[in-house]
């Protein structure tokens, strides 16, 4: 039986494992299973592999992306540009790094892109936010990080002014922020601010609809959330787990 997976933590709500144990069923596929791995740690990661060794690929989510690289023999160009890997291929004991996060992102993103949507900010600055910063370089769209600590490359959320979020037109929430159950929590941007001509994006899928895309869509704001993405990642991942086994 080959093992597939997702390491990450909390996965209490991951989508992943009913996703492919549902795909599995509904493709006929026997010889293969789904398991989740909530590791807090990432040194943990060395039990499960060494627990599962029929393991041939797995998923990376919040908070690993980026802390799981110290694992992989090798990886895409992508992930050691961007210092962020969502799915490993386990073959012959060794690990390779791939980001799928690129690809769902960039397709889910852009057919709602339009010409005016030329900056935008990115609301985190982990694993998830590294692939959407390669998606927008790589388009051509100009981006500032924001947190909650100030840095030289990123503004704060109380530096989101009038002027700020008129140049702006697109933002991208990479955080945790909204999802299922702590569904009323929302990065703390000036909605008020928000017009037509903005575009939000929420890598969060559960629920639906986020009070981020509501607020966002009370101000006319076009609004689209991570579903696409995820289905789009997940099915990346697959072919990749197949690729070599």
């Amino acid at each position: 039986m080959r093992v597939f997976g997702i390491i990450g933590y909390p996965l209490t709500h991951s989508f992943s494992q009913k996703y492919f144990t549902e795909k599995f069923e509904q493709e006929h596929i026997s010889d293969a299973t789904f398991l989740q791995f909530p590791i807090e740690n990432i040194d943990a990661l060395s039990g499960v592999l060494l627990d599962h060794p029929n393991l041939k690929g797995f998923a990376v989510t919040i908070p690993h992306k980026k802390s799981v690289l110290q694992f992989l023999h090798d990886a895409t160009d992508a992930v050691q540009e961007m210092g962020a890997a969502n799915c490993i291929l386990l073959k012959d004991g060794k690990l390779y790094g791939y980001n799928t996060d690129v690809v769902g992102f960039e397709k889910s993103f852009a057919p709602l892109l339009q010409p005016h949507h030329t900056k935008a900010l990115i609301l985190g600055t982990g694993g998830a936010a590294a692939a959407v910063e390669y998606t927008l370089r790589k388009q051509g769209i100009t981006y500032k990080f924001v947190s909650r600590t100030k840095s030289e490359d990123n503004l704060t959320y109380d530096e989101l002014n009038e002027e700020v979020m008129q140049a702006y037109t697109v933002v991208i929430n990479t955080t945790p922020l909204g999802t299922f159950p702590k569904v009323d929590e929302a990065a703390a941007i000036p909605y008020h601010l928000l017009t037509p001509r903005h575009y939000l994006f929420d890598l969060v899928y559960n629920p639906a609809e986020t009070k981020f895309l509501r607020l966002g869509k009370e101000q006319g704001a076009v609004v689209k959330n991570g579903h696409d993405m995820l289905i789009i990642q997940a099915e990346e991942n697959w072919k990749i787990w197949n690729s070599n086994n």
